[in-house]
């Protein structure tokens, strides 16, 4: 187990604190651990109280009453701080009233985890106006994979991605295939089909298939409702629309929309989308060879919301730059491209960002493993970029 050190340096100025601490994420990512290593950094077991509510031993307390009275009966009349660890917390009926009156009833530091984004969309946002945060929890970095799977490269983190679990199994890659397959099938099921009631799933399974596909694309919902009307299926782009929500709140995809950089407005069409783990995407779709410029473009997408930046793509003379990350209001622009073999190449992949006139950092991250930093501009190997402290 590593310390995932970048999510908890965000949450320990809030430990202990009266705002209830709410982790989400995709199923398997690692919210589990780091509830653990909360658990564990504050230490103290005798005024602690941890449900996993995904346990079969649990089931008699997924209902809020049920869950209240437990708690109530094991604090007593104590006037000591209690901290509260719910896992997979959407699981229990409604779960926003027992946490808002644990809060309410004793002194209760309030850990919480939950695999879908609609987790603080209802009656939690308003129970608990202002005494809360969100932490979103990310497969593995580049960095965390190479500390726990030592030995390994950035071309097995290219095949396989960074779910945690995969380190127990990386020397068998038919094994983590059909375990990346498995936690696929468990977030369609479980946290998009069921959570949302969907009922044609061979629809929803060919809409991911095609975001999947298109990963790092521009399309928009009506260009999807086109091709499936081309393969003889009628599909609404309302439907479209609705089923890739379901998705982005499942954490299998985010969704990127496009900036014009000199107007400094967000365009409402053509928005881009990025899968959760590009290891999963492999085993689901492949052809992560064939397409190996979308999967780099994933890759970084994936660091720049890990680090905490909020991303866009960016357009400006109607050329794009891949990424646009904005972090304590300073910009970061970033080109991706798998190599620059020739001097064209070269001069495709800076002459956007030469056109940006502010004197924010700007990156061409490629494969290469010559320095190829011209007038200002930083190139570097994926790997360094990944690795750096400095973005």
């Amino acid at each position: 187990m590593i310390k995932r050190e970048l999510y908890m340096e965000r949450i320990r100025p809030f430990i202990g604190k009266d705002v209830v601490k709410v982790i989400t994420g995709l199923r398997r990512s690692g919210k589990s651990v780091l509830l653990d290593l909360l658990r564990d950094e504050i230490g103290d077991s005798k005024h602690s109280i941890y449900f996993n509510f995904e346990s079969k031993k649990n089931a008699k307390y997924t209902n809020a009453d049920a869950l209240y009275e437990y708690i109530i009966k094991k604090v007593g009349d104590s006037k000591e701080k209690w901290y509260l660890f719910f896992d997979e917390i959407q699981e229990v009926a409604d779960w926003e009233k027992a946490i808002n009156s644990f809060r309410v009833d004793f002194d209760a530091d309030i850990y919480i985890t939950g695999s879908n984004a609609k987790l603080l969309s209802g009656e939690l946002a308003t129970l608990i106006s202002g005494r809360y945060v969100q932490f979103v929890i990310y497969p593995l970095s580049y960095k965390e994979f190479l500390l726990l799977n030592q030995g390994k490269s950035f071309n097995d983190y290219l095949k396989f991605g960074g779910m945690p679990f995969v380190s127990n199994i990386i020397s068998d890659e038919n094994a983590v295939n059909l375990y990346l397959e498995d936690v696929y099938n468990s977030v369609v099921l479980k946290d998009v089909v069921k959570r949302n009631n969907i009922r044609d799933v061979d629809l929803l399974e060919r809409i991911i298939t095609y975001v999947l596909s298109n990963v790092g694309q521009t399309f928009s919902a009506t260009s999807i409702s086109k091709y499936f009307k081309n393969e003889q299926r009628s599909v609404s782009t309302d439907t479209v629309l609705n089923y890739i929500k379901a998705c982005e709140e499942a954490y299998l995809f985010y969704k990127l929309r496009r900036q014009d950089i000199k107007g400094k407005k967000i365009l409402e069409v053509a928005e881009k989308y990025f899968v959760a783990d590009h290891g999963m995407r492999e085993a689901v779709y492949g052809k992560h060879m064939e397409d190996i410029g979308q999967v780099l473009e994933n890759i970084v997408c994936l660091e720049l919301l890990r680090r905490g930046y909020s991303v866009t793509v960016g357009t400006i003379d109607n050329e794009e730059i891949d990424f646009i990350g904005v972090k304590n209001n300073e910009p970061i622009y970033v080109q991706v491209a798998y190599l620059m073999p020739d001097k064209s190449t070269q001069e495709r992949e800076f002459e956007n960002l030469l056109k940006i006139e502010d004197n924010f950092p700007k990156y061409v991250v490629t494969m290469d493993e010559v320095n190829m930093s011209q007038r200002g501009i930083v190139h570097q190997n994926i790997r360094d970029f990944l690795l750096s402290d400095a973005i």
